[in-house]
């Protein structure tokens, strides 16, 4: 999980001010050194730690905070909005280019991850209207343009591809020149990369910047790359000149100093996170949602975002009329359970609401149950999932030999939907709510 071991440091930091009636200095200053501590092992570089431990001491330090009824919490706001100001302050949209089309090149070393990132803000941009076309100008790594198609394909993205063309400026002056607007709007440039820096790469990408006017150069970092990443960045954007990061990775960067520090570092705003492999796992940044995460507050408007974009809205309109009906069977159960696990995974989920991921640490979620029962209800008939009362023993049986578990998994997860569906009876009569007696 991202910034998982710098969020435990930092919490467990501030439990301790948040349990004491009265903070001295010497008490704010204990504290800092265990966030500069807790900060440099997250492979945040030194001088921005130390400018960042010197404005929070600086704010902490007052009067109006020390001497208030909850310092504590003032206290751990005072960090929340020096992380979300070390981040970027607010989100950082993409621009959009007065004439059509708007073209975004993506660039960054070999590894980082840009042609399933090309492919993953296509899909987000088409969520969003546009009409995106994908251009595959890596013409040096072994079958990258034919990846890139891939990718492409699984979001039906277009993809312009010249498999005979080896001069990649030659390719990204074609697409953009050939590009129809009345069919597409937005065109994203892949490039090539290296393992390193090198003369010859920075020229192949100057000269395609300066054949295509891209209306933004888009950076793609590994985020686990720590330090490394901060340092590409600086040297990207000296040399090419670059307008936002996208870092990649995210989610498994325990540490997250690259998202804390590149931004610091270049003055370039992190435009989104890849959270995951797959390719709807990429997220606009949001500094003070990150902050929120990283001090244990959840994210609840992620949470909320997620949940949009995963439920259809005529879908939730029908499934309360048969929740009213009392009509919900296995096939409405398994519906819910799809768009669920489109939202991401259940660790992710928790980690947003605030006070669950701390509760929850040391749990194991186990995210292999969610795709056992998809398979329990998956291997039964239409008239089963209908009506789960004439499941008999053989049906059971089939129905295990078919999903792959056992008869008591099948058994526990009907006794499971029976309570389902008598709590969702019961709130579904007014008559019976009003009989309830509730402890408040």
């Amino acid at each position: 999980m991202a910034f998982e071991s710098l969020g435990e440091k930092l919490q467990e930091t501030f439990k301790k001010l948040k349990g004491q009636g009265v903070v001295t200095e010497k008490d704010v200053k204990a504290a800092m050194r265990e966030v500069r501590l807790a900060l440099l092992e997250a492979d945040v570089g030194y001088k921005i730690v130390k400018e960042f431990e010197k404005r929070v001491y600086e704010k902490a330090t007052g009067s109006e905070v020390l001497e208030s009824l909850t310092p504590g919490q003032q206290i751990i706001k005072i960090v929340r909005d020096e992380l979300t100001w070390l981040m970027g302050g607010a989100q950082s949209k993409l621009a959009v280019s007065s004439k059509l089309p708007t073209v975004y090149m993506l660039v960054g070393l070999q590894g980082a991850g840009k042609t399933t990132t090309a492919a993953k803000l296509g899909g987000v941009l088409k969520k969003q209207g546009k009409r995106p076309m994908l251009v595959g100008c890596d013409v040096y790594r072994p079958a990258a343009i034919k990846q890139l198609q891939v990718v492409g394909e699984q979001l039906s993205l277009e993809v312009y591809a010249d498999f005979e063309e080896k001069d990649p400026v030659k390719i990204a002056t074609d697409a953009v020149k050939k590009c129809d607007t009345s069919r597409f709007d937005t065109v994203i440039i892949d490039t090539a990369g290296r393992l390193h820096i090198d003369e010859t790469l920075m020229d192949e990408l100057s000269n395609i910047k300066k054949s295509v006017h891209p209306t933004e150069i888009l950076l793609v970092v590994d985020s686990m790359t720590g330090q490394d990443a901060v340092n590409v960045a600086s040297s990207f954007d000296e040399q090419l000149g670059i307008d936002g990061i996208i870092l990649t990775k995210l989610d498994g960067d325990t540490r997250g100093g690259a998202a804390l520090s590149v931004r610091a570092a270049t003055g370039k705003n992190i435009k989104f996170a890849g959270m995951g492999e797959k390719l709807t796992d990429l997220e606009p940044f949001y500094p003070d949602r990150m902050a929120s995460r990283i001090l244990g507050m959840g994210d609840m408007l992620s949470l909320i975002d997620k949940a949009q974009e995963a439920f259809d809205e005529k879908k939730a309109i029908e499934l309360e009329k048969k929740i009213r009906a009392q009509k919900f069977d296995l096939n409405d159960y398994l519906e819910q359970l799809r768009q669920m696990k489109n939202m991401g995974s259940l660790e992710s989920i928790l980690a947003m609401m605030p006070g669950v991921g701390a509760k929850l640490k040391g749990a194991k979620v186990d995210e292999k149950q969610l795709s056992r029962i998809e398979a329990i209800i998956c291997s039964m008939t239409v008239k089963e999932r209908e009506n789960p009362e004439i499941l008999n023993g053989s049906r059971k049986k089939r129905i295990a030999n078919g999903s792959g578990t056992d008869v008591s998994q099948i058994n526990l997860f009907l006794k499971q939907f029976e309570q389902m569906q008598k709590m969702m009876k019961m709130f579904s009569d007014p008559k019976k709510m009003k009989r309830m007696r509730f402890p408040f």
